[in-house]
């Protein structure tokens, strides 16, 4: 934690910015291990702190260490002022989290200060991970994994979406997860062609494909991946796609190299999708980053300019859909290591049966 703060104060200086005001609760854990869902962080040169309310005063003693915590009783912005917290004239506020109500408040108690809207403000901060994150990802990686082996036996014609999406919450947290990292998809037959299908009621039926897309939080970071399976045979054309899928999806994991960018190796696997008459149904971006976040940066699609940095962690999750009949999409996420991309994932990618 203190290196990251170090790393802020100097971007800060560069910057001319005295004092950061940070609202985003993501931001908040990566910087400080709390998980409250109410607090801002004041960072400054002369001190950091964290503000929360009563509710969250002993969690505050147990899960921060790297900075001073105030507890308080008014509106955030009153505490800063009253308390004569913030340094400097020009204070800056997370353009992407501020609401305009609190940006109002804020330039009514902060007279004679300039406010500075920053955007990102943290990217390139985020998107390199450390040993200690890494590792937690893998293991929220695992967790899921597991969960994958004890849902696909319960598949059959007597169960539904909803059913299994349901199993996939419990078993992650039954296995050691804080949550999910977002609500579990699981498609099946013509909703597999929806790329994120809400779990329905409708049970499944035979000869269809399944897309079930899931992750969780382990420490804070989060986990995602996604398999389609087949409830017994399927046709021709669904395997084919099944084939074409996991073909591109293999190439972006061996072609991922440090320092290329999302949109070279996007355009890199939607290439190999064209090549094979379906890439007018590949309609999503390859991948994004995952963190604290499951979407953060770098992001891998058509118009990113996103570079894909050592030890930056991301999915490579390309998918053909073809409406009304069925889709697929099979999802790794990868770190970036020296010679390429490694998977967290170690479930086969052969199309399962059931």
């Amino acid at each position: 934690m203190y290196g990251r703060i170090e790393s802020l104060l100097k971007k800060m200086s560069r910057q001319g910015i005295d004092t950061v005001i940070v609202s985003d609760p993501h931001v908040i854990r990566w910087l400080t291990g709390f998980s409250g869902s109410s607090a801002r962080v004041l960072l400054g040169p002369e001190r950091c702190l964290l503000f929360t309310d009563f509710r969250y005063g002993e969690q505050v003693k147990q899960e921060v260490d790297s900075m001073e915590s105030v507890i308080i009783q008014d509106g955030y912005a009153d505490a800063f002022v009253k308390g004569g917290y913030l340094q400097g004239k020009r204070i800056a506020v997370q353009e992407e989290q501020v609401t305009v109500h609190e940006a109002r408040q804020l330039g009514e108690k902060l007279k004679g200060m300039e406010i500075v809207p920053v955007h990102g403000f943290f990217y390139e901060f985020r998107m390199i991970k450390n040993e200690i994150e890494i590792a937690y990802m893998k293991h929220a990686a695992a967790i899921s994994e597991q969960v994958l082996e004890k849902i696909l036996p319960l598949i059959s014609p007597d169960v539904t979406e909803a059913d299994i999406a349901a199993e996939i919450s419990y078993w992650h947290k039954r296995l050691g997860a804080e949550k999910d990292s977002f609500d579990p998809v699981v498609a099946s037959g013509p909703r597999s062609a929806l790329p994120h299908a809400r779990p329905g009621t409708d049970r499944f039926r035979p000869g269809t494909l399944i897309v079930i897309d899931m992750g969780c939080v382990y420490n804070g970071y989060a986990s995602d991946q996604t398999r389609t399976v087949a409830l017994g045979k399927v046709t021709d054309e669904a395997r084919k796609i099944y084939n074409i899928t996991r073909a591109a999806q293999q190439l972006g994991i061996d072609a991922a190299l440090p320092g290329m960018s999302g949109k070279e190796l996007d355009a890199l696997v939607r290439g190999y999708i064209d090549k094979h008459g379906y890439g007018e149904h590949f309609g999503h971006g390859l991948g994004h980053g995952v963190g604290i976040e499951v979407h953060e940066k770098p992001r891998l699609g058509k118009s990113s300019d996103d570079i894909l940095p050592l030890r930056s962690v991301f999915t490579v999750e390309p998918g053909i859909y073809l409406p009304g009949k069925y889709g697929v999409r099979i999802e790794d996420t990868v770190v970036m290591e020296e010679g390429g991309a490694v998977p967290f994932q170690h479930f086969t990618k052969e199309l399962i049966e059931l």
